[in-house]
């Protein structure tokens, strides 16, 4: 059995042994050896936390902590339905980060639609820098979140969730973060507007129409398909990887579930897939 968060076998098995060697660093080590690659600039003071995900800075600028969800607040969003967790999250970055320096490392696109800087947070302590990323996702108060544009450090990300989620922390022991099962499309049908983790077998990969479908049923109109659009597919093709080659493969997928014809989720980049066993 495999593991894989794509992209690629030569990256993967760089990434593992990188991993293996500091799985057991603390937060602050792995601040140092984190993400050599960003381009970083002092972020200032911390002033204010909006949520488990996003802090304000004492030059007023918003910085959202790109490779993470947290649990949402409502945020004057009226009806919005506080998510599990959500102020736990939200005290624990600010026990971290509020009143203290800041830096920030650039990985991609740096601001949003929304004026908001994306950027990840390394706080400073006496003992070091903390990588407020991980150390958020490491709590099981925060979950890796990742877009195309911006796939930095995702393979730190994705060691801690897993450490968290096998540790049954935080998020980890409430069912609404649970993974869900894709031979269930009527679970899924209910998810419908969530971001969801889930789990299965592809039963036919195909390419149709400049897409391909990762189908996890045999009734594509009704069971649980994973779309991947042509802009997509560039990003796998770039990582050398034909996701035609995974029928039969066991597949966590994670992304927002729409119902298009049966529960779907959209991956528009390679690391919204990890390959959990090939046959």
């Amino acid at each position: 059995m495999v593991n894989e968060i794509f992209p690629g076998p030569a990256l993967l098995n760089a990434s593992f042994v990188r991993l293996a060697a500091i799985a057991a660093l603390s937060a602050v080590s792995v601040a140092a050896l984190a993400c050599e690659n960003l381009r970083m600039e002092d972020g200032g003071v911390v002033t204010s936390v909006t949520d488990g995900d996003t802090v304000i800075l004492d030059d007023g600028r918003v910085v959202r902590m790109i490779g993470t969800q947290a649990p949402k607040l409502p945020l004057d969003r009226p009806g919005f339905v506080t998510w599990p967790l959500a102020p736990e999250a939200k005290t624990a970055l600010e026990e971290l980060a509020l009143n203290k320096p800041v830096r920030l490392g650039f990985g991609g696109e740096e601001i949003d639609r929304y004026g908001r800087v994306l950027a990840h947070v390394f706080v400073t302590t006496p003992e070091g820098e903390i990588w407020a990323q991980q150390a958020m996702v490491a709590k099981g108060l925060a979950r890796v979140y990742s877009f195309p544009d911006n796939r930095a450090c995702l393979d730190l990300l994705f060691a801690a969730e897993g450490r968290a989620r096998l540790g049954g922390l935080g998020i980890w022991t409430d069912p609404y973060y649970s993974i869900r099962a894709a031979d269930a499309p009527g679970d899924l049908i209910a998810r419908a507007g969530h971001y969801e983790l889930v789990e299965g077998r592809v039963v036919l990969a195909e390419k149709r129409g400049g897409r391909v479908y990762l189908n996890f049923g045999r009734f594509y109109k009704e069971d649980f398909t994973a779309v991947i659009e042509a802009q997509a597919l560039r990003l796998f093709a770039e990582a050398g990887i034909d996701p035609l080659t995974l029928e039969n493969a066991l597949l966590r997928l994670r992304g927002w579930v729409d119902d298009r014809d049966g529960p779907r989720i959209e991956i528009t980049h390679p690391e919204q897939l990890e390959v959990l066993a090939l046959q």
